[in-house]
């Protein structure tokens, strides 16, 4: 079957499932954060459980308001804090420990290919990238999976997306999800599976990859999935996973769709407001001055995006009233980055490091924009008042392109500078 049937197959206990059958399906991970677990803990409470399916298996980061914002953000965290010493559960990070849980989880080694992750964050469909079935769910879904292991879901037709060809220099799997959402819309693939294949993938790298399989929800997908080749299961062992190769492939259902792209047509891509399917080549940008500048997330928040942003900063300074913000993605990614000189490049720069948070991605705080402002941003959504008021604007881009951009104050292709 395709590889997200014969997933949720094996752990419905069918040998096959058919697109838009209803299926109960067991879990491998639930996960929640301080925004989500609270509504999911008062659920929870409500069932009357004693303990959770598995002390192991379900997973809190707080991650989206903290270090907590204001007094509300502080009683949700305390809330959250209580319930995970109560029921013992053992994957409950906070304070040093906290990463954005999308960067986290992989690079703890929670993720294992074949499985099948929930979570009460919509870009919980970052696994795929590792060749798990994984798909943001709402917070009830969360409170049922923690007290029962399972979850009901309808079983997604697959669309295929063959890639082929090489990457462009400053170009990155940003810019194929960007440019595929641009090209099928935010609609285009409501409540499917996007499988990706072809020999293209190769040279995209891990990290690339967990971009692209965030955003398909962007496009509507239910998940977004990736093969286990060899970089992938390299990456894998190098925390803690044993994997095997598999490739994505048809079942006697097909998929429903194909779409190719040639990875040479796919220059920097920015998402112009407010909707991420409203791309343009970065060299088609218009001439916008910039108000802020931020390079992080659960999209781009990880070792490779700030390399590629510390390469184009190096010995340049942001432009004047630019603020440049910068969020290592996890306690990991925050200390290699610390390693390799990488903030005293940014600090050169002129930038502000936080640490490890969602932020500004949310209008969270650590970045949140005033009525007018214009910034670009590696995250994940440009909607109206997504990164604060509802009259600013938001711009998205790879972590090179937000770089040059921090540098010159417009939207600006890092070859200009480079």
């Amino acid at each position: 079957m395709s590889a997200t049937r014969r997933i949720l197959a094996k752990h419905a206990g069918k040998r096959s499932l058919q697109p838009g059958e209803f299926a109960e399906v067991t879990v491998d991970l639930v996960l929640s954060n301080d925004v989500t677990a609270p509504i999911a803990i008062k659920e929870f409470e409500r069932l009357g459980r004693k303990k959770v399916f598995d002390t192991g298996k379900v997973v809190i980061v707080l991650d989206h308001f903290t270090p907590n914002r204001d007094v509300g953000s502080a009683e949700q965290c305390a809330l959250v804090r209580s319930f995970a010493r109560e029921y013992g559960i053992k994957h409950f990070y906070d304070c040093g420990d906290v990463g954005i849980e999308h960067v986290l989880l992989p690079e703890e080694g929670l993720i294992e290919p074949e499985g099948v992750v929930i979570g009460g964050d919509s870009h919980t469909c970052t696994y795929g990238a590792l060749g798990a079935f994984a798909s943001g769910v709402g917070s009830t879904d969360v409170a049922a999976a923690m007290a029962t292991g399972k979850v009901w879901l309808r079983v997604p037709e697959a669309i295929l997306v063959k890639v082929t060809g090489k990457l462009r220099r400053w170009a990155s799997g940003k810019d194929l999800i960007l440019y595929l959402i641009g090209k099928i819309g935010v609609g285009g693939a409501t409540y499917s599976s996007l499988e990706f294949a072809g020999d293209g993938i190769g040279g995209i790298s891990v990290e690339g990859r967990l971009t692209v399989a965030n955003m398909a929800i962007e496009a509507g997908a239910k998940n977004g999935l990736f093969p286990v080749d060899g970089p992938a299961a390299r990456y894998l062992a190098s925390v803690g996973v044993e994997a095997s190769e598999w490739s994505v492939g048809p079942d006697e259902y097909g998929y429903s769709d194909e779409v190719d792209i040639d990875l040479v047509d796919v220059e920097p891509q920015v998402a112009l407001p407010s909707l991420p399917s409203n791309t343009v080549a970065v060299g088609d940008a218009p001439d916008v001055k910039l108000d802020q500048v931020v390079i992080g997330s659960c999209t781009n928040g990880r070792m490779e995006d700030l390399m590629v942003a510390a390469q184009v900063l190096k010995g340049k300074k942001a432009a004047p009233g630019v603020r440049l913000i910068i969020i290592p993605g996890s306690p990991r990614v925050y200390r290699g980055a610390l390693k390799e000189g990488l903030f005293e490049i940014f600090l050169d720069a002129g930038a502000i490091i936080s640490p490890p948070t969602c932020g500004p991605c949310l209008g969270g705080h650590m970045g949140v924009l005033a009525a007018g402002e214009k910034a670009i941003s590696t995250t994940n959504r440009n909607f109206a008042g997504r990164m604060g008021h509802r009259e600013s604007e938001v711009y998205l881009s790879n972590p090179a392109v937000a770089a040059a951009s921090a540098v010159t104050g417009r939207i600006t292709d890092p070859g200009e500078i480079v």
